[in-house]
């Protein structure tokens, strides 16, 4: 009897978990209910690479901006030029490269202005040197040659700061470290006499740190602006000199004043003429002096060599006595 009713109760068993995975089957299962979120673990950070230093373009006020490292950014170039232009009017190319100054958001650092006589006129020269920003160098140049009549000289000269400016920026950083340092060591100073110490060393370090940045500043302010040195000279008109016609002078004749004829005077006529006499015979002299030391030197051996000639000539035609 009890076997009849554990066989049933199998049966019965049975037949409910048919039924029960044919129900799972059609519907859904009813989702697990949500269990409590376990407390966090706390994780030690992991330790991150110090970022690399940037550069950075100190302004005038001495306030440092984070910008892009100069091993990714443009070369700092110090750009010069001088161009010499042979203008037609110095007033008017004056009010010209002013204009040029301004439209280029540029800036006059100096100018000279001088004058010089030509032909009695004063023709102005002018020399000015010019700052324009680095980008505008090229169209400067540019505009400034429209306006000569001929250009008489260019140059241009750059100059490359970036190193400079890349090692001044890691000088900077180390001594502004060192400042931090000092200030920290002032902090704990225990005496008067440690704490000026580690003021005069701190004194010592921000000079030192506010000559970099004076450098810095510098190099920044010359790689963004480029300067042009401009002369101009005036072109001179030429002149051709015509020669001034010059009066023929007449010449006036000359009187040979005559002289009064005064009382004779024997003595004087007698002193004249010994004076002539004299004369006479030192011309004379003279003459026989020429003819015996030039001439009979040079005329006597022909002479005499002509004459023995002749002799002999005729004595060989004398007939002899028989």
């Amino acid at each position: 009897m009890q076997i009849k009713k554990l066989i049933v109760a199998a049966t019965i068993l049975l037949a409910v978990l048919l039924l029960t995975g044919c129900g799972a089957a059609a519907t859904p299962a009813p989702s697990a209910p949500e269990l409590p979120n376990p407390a966090p673990v706390v994780q030690a950070p992991a330790p991150t690479a110090a970022p690399a230093p940037t550069a950075a373009i100190i302004t005038n006020t001495g306030s440092a901006n984070a910008s892009a490292s100069p091993a990714s950014s443009d070369h700092m170039i110090i750009k010069n030029g001088d161009i010499e232009l042979l203008v037609k009017n110095t007033d008017v190319a004056l009010d010209a490269v002013t204009q040029i100054v301004g439209d280029l958001q540029g800036y006059i650092v100096s100018s000279k202005m001088s004058y010089q006589d030509y032909y009695g006129t004063n023709y102005k020269y002018a020399t000015l040197t010019i700052n324009v920003p680095v980008d505008q160098f090229e169209n400067a140049l540019h505009r400034l040659r429209g306006l000569a009549i001929r250009v008489k000289n260019e140059n241009e000269t750059g100059q490359d700061v970036t190193d400079q400016y890349v090692d001044l920026q890691a000088q900077l950083q180390n001594l502004e470290a060192t400042r931090d340092r000092i200030k920290s060591f002032l902090d704990q100073a225990k005496t008067v006499d440690d704490a000026l110490k580690i003021n005069q060393q701190l004194s010592d370090i921000e000079g030192q740190i506010e000559q970099i940045k004076g450098k810095i500043n510098y190099i920044s302010t010359r790689s963004a602006f480029s300067t042009i040195t401009i002369t101009l000279d005036p072109d001179l008109p030429t002149i051709v000199d015509t020669p001034t016609p010059t009066a023929t002078v007449t010449p006036t004749p000359t009187l040979v004043p005559i002289e009064p004829v005064g009382p004779w005077d024997p003595g004087r006529t007698v002193q004249q003429s010994s004076h002539a006499l004299v004369l006479t015979y030192r011309v004379i002299v003279g003459i026989l002096i020429w003819f015996v030391v030039v001439l009979v030197p040079i005329f006597a051996p022909p002479i005499l060599v002509i004459w023995l000639i002749v002799w002999l000539v005729k004595r060989s035609r004398k007939p002899k006595a028989k």
